[in-house]
């Protein structure tokens, strides 16, 4: 049995020997040929030249006049365009990897820049004699109004004391009224209007032939028309502005 193990332990050890010092050839080093350039010494070449009058034909046809559009743009448009990117950014929420204090913090801008823009629109609106308040209330009480809304005759009202009557009685707003259909009755007797019942507020403003008169008495016809047709009522300290504004342009066309 011993001499077994050794017979097996000597033929192991014999082919793990043999195959140990197996060796592989090495490959050959492959031989090229060095390129050779060769030059081109064909002498049919041929030429070609552009038509020059081909060339100037084209260049006058508008499709092959390539001309750069002008880049320059208005402060207006450039204005709005920063305006509208920075309220992009003011909306950006979390895309810049905000935290919540940044957030919460871009929220109450936000709500500044909002309260911001309403003192300027309330105050746009109180300037030119508008109350703002009477938006948010229930529709005013109607007044009683002495005269037909559609068939009055200017030429038959006493202005100064019908106007009186109205301020006395606090009817602002019938007041206003009648100092528009005063000022058109001034602007009939100076010949700047044909005035006529049926003829539209819209009518008078075209029937204007200097910029300025056209203007001013489009600004008044737009404060008349809010507060008569719109049924707003109106104190004391708006009326006194309005009747100044009446005054000014009475002045102008007398």
């Amino acid at each position: 049995m011993r001499a077994f193990l050794l017979f097996l332990f000597f033929i192991l050890t014999a082919d793990l020997g043999y195959g140990a010092v197996v060796k592989f050839d090495k490959p050959k080093p492959r031989i090229t040929k060095p390129a050779i350039l060769q030059a081109d010494t064909s002498t049919l070449v041929s030429v070609r030249h552009l038509d020059s009058t081909a060339l100037k034909a084209y260049s006058k046809q508008p499709e092959f006049q390539y001309k750069e559009e002008s880049t320059d743009i208005s402060w207006w448009t450039r204005f709005w365009r920063l305006f509208w990117r920075w309220i992009a950014h003011l909306f950006d929420f979390g895309s810049r990897g905000l935290t919540i204090f940044a957030i919460v913090w871009q929220i109450i801008e936000i709500l500044l820049v909002a309260a911001g823009l309403a003192a300027v629109v309330f105050l746009i609106l109180k300037s030119v004699g508008i109350n703002v308040l009477n938006i948010f209330q229930r529709k005013p009480t109607a007044v009683p109004i002495p005269y037909s809304e559609f068939f009055e005759d200017i030429n038959h009202i006493d202005f100064d004391l019908e106007i009186e009557k109205a301020v006395s009685s606090h009817n602002y707003r019938f007041a206003v009224r009648l100092l528009y259909l005063k000022c058109l009755k001034q602007l009939s007797d100076s010949g700047l209007i044909e005035w006529q019942i049926d003829k539209t507020n819209s009518v008078y403003i075209d029937e204007l032939t200097d910029d300025g008169q056209r203007t001013a008495f489009k600004t008044l016809t737009h404060h008349f028309e809010y507060i008569w047709y719109g049924e707003f009522l109106i104190d004391q300290a708006i009326y006194a502005t309005i009747d100044m504004s009446f005054r000014d342009f009475n002045k102008q066309v007398a």
